[in-house]
């Protein structure tokens, strides 16, 4: 990921954290974890102490929040075509451009 990184959510811990993120991956949309390193070593989060920010390319950052948003409204639906889906994109079919 040589591209500029840009933020697309703020998770509240380390758990939160690799769902987001792995949910975005198995969009084909790669994401990585960066903050604080409370969570680490103490596991809390306390008034944004161990705040987890997910990271995607500029490319990526507008499916991304879609994606995202689906999800928080619970608007988020699989295709009936799911099984039908290539592998090389994530095995997610694309977003629906209606939506």
């Amino acid at each position: 990921m040589d591209q500029q990184l840009r933020r697309v959510f703020v998770a509240n811990g380390q758990v939160h954290a690799q769902q987001v993120r792995t949910f975005l991956e198995a969009a084909g949309i790669a994401a990585v974890e960066r903050g604080e390193s409370l969570r680490n070593t103490h596991g809390l989060t306390l008034n944004g102490l161990g705040a987890v920010e997910i990271l995607v390319a500029e490319a990526d950052v507008s499916r991304a929040r879609s994606l995202l948003d689906a999800a928080d409204k619970n608007t988020f639906r699989l295709s009936e075509d799911w099984d039908n889906t290539s592998a090389d994109d994530g095995g997610v079919p694309p977003q629906d451009s209606n939506a």
